[in-house]
């Protein structure tokens, strides 16, 4: 075997099995490159033997070159992952990745998240559970927050019934009020694999998101895969999983979406409530003002 079939079977893993964004997948390859070229690794058995301190020795030789701290964590992310992944191809019982701390971070001004960091914060969440199916399962959470504007608790009330998704969902959300929102390919493939991955059954009339021990899964389980991710990617304690709706409504505001289409697709009980919650900058409203409002010229 040869680095390059190390790294072949690394995307290939990353890209059919995990379904990772392409963004990530050339993320988490270039740093296995990276690793394996100044490691000289060349077997699967090479790649299950590093350790915490090999891992360590890398990253402050990264550092030296000037690595951030930020982009430091998720290269220690992608790493880790990759080593957990050579170990279970080399046959470990328990191929689980180095214990190593990420280095310290310091919090950033509170802001949106943008939808690349959406995205990776999703994939990420999914490449450090501990069970492929349960990073399929907070992936594909995240993404219905993020995709359709969705609540928490209106994601975690799907039922087996609800899958496969098609191009749109009616969602009951709250005092009883249901509404139609639009469901992305991306979020319709994340809860389709998840749906393949989990191992309890998925009937009907029961939730379709399950905990470790097959229940009704938690807000606060995905609030804790959120802060871990978070933490990962240097974001603020601003971004949390109800953030990902915040973002999915000021994004589309963003690009022109009207109030009252927005009302609707947040539930929103008054137009009030759509214009707090989206804190769109004026300039932006303006912009669209500007462009739609017949005598604005």
């Amino acid at each position: 075997m040869s680095a390059a079939d190390l790294l072949g079977t690394w995307r290939a893993h990353l890209t059919d099995a995990r379904r990772r964004s392409p963004h990530t997948v050339r993320a988490y390859v270039s740093a296995a490159q990276r690793l394996i070229h100044a490691r000289g690794l060349s077997e699967w058995s090479d790649v299950a033997a590093l350790e915490a301190h090999d891992l360590r020795s890398h990253l402050a030789a990264r550092r030296a070159e000037g690595l951030g701290n930020a982009s430091a964590a998720r290269e220690l992310s992608a790493l880790k992952s990759f080593i957990a992944f050579g170990r279970a191809e080399s046959g470990d019982l328990d191929p689980a990745a180095p214990r190593l701390r990420g280095p310290r971070l310091k919090k950033g001004l509170p802001r949106p998240v943008t939808p690349d960091e959406a995205v990776n914060i999703a994939d990420l969440i999914d490449g450090i559970a501990v069970e492929d199916w349960i990073g399929a399962r907070d992936r594909a959470v995240l993404l219905l927050m993020y995709g359709s504007g969705l609540r928490i608790a209106e994601a975690l009330s799907l039922q087996g019934s609800d899958v496969p998704l098609g191009e749109t969902l009616m969602v009951t959300g709250k005092g009883g009020k249901q509404r139609l929102v639009p469901i992305l390919p991306i979020t319709r493939d994340g809860v389709a694999v998840y749906a393949e991955a989990c191992p309890w059954p998925l009937p009907a009339n029961e939730p379709l998101f399950r905990g470790a021990k097959g229940g009704p899964l938690s807000q606060g389980m995905v609030q804790k895969a959120m802060a871990r991710a978070r933490r990962a990617l240097g974001l603020p304690d601003t971004a949390t999983p109800h953030a990902l709706r915040h973002s999915f409504a000021t994004h589309l505001l963003s690009a022109g979406a009207d109030l009252r289409s927005l009302q609707e697709l947040l539930g929103h009980a008054s137009l009030g409530s759509t214009q707090i919650y989206t804190k769109v900058d004026a300039a932006s409203l303006l912009e669209n003002y500007r462009k739609a409002h017949p005598r604005a010229k």
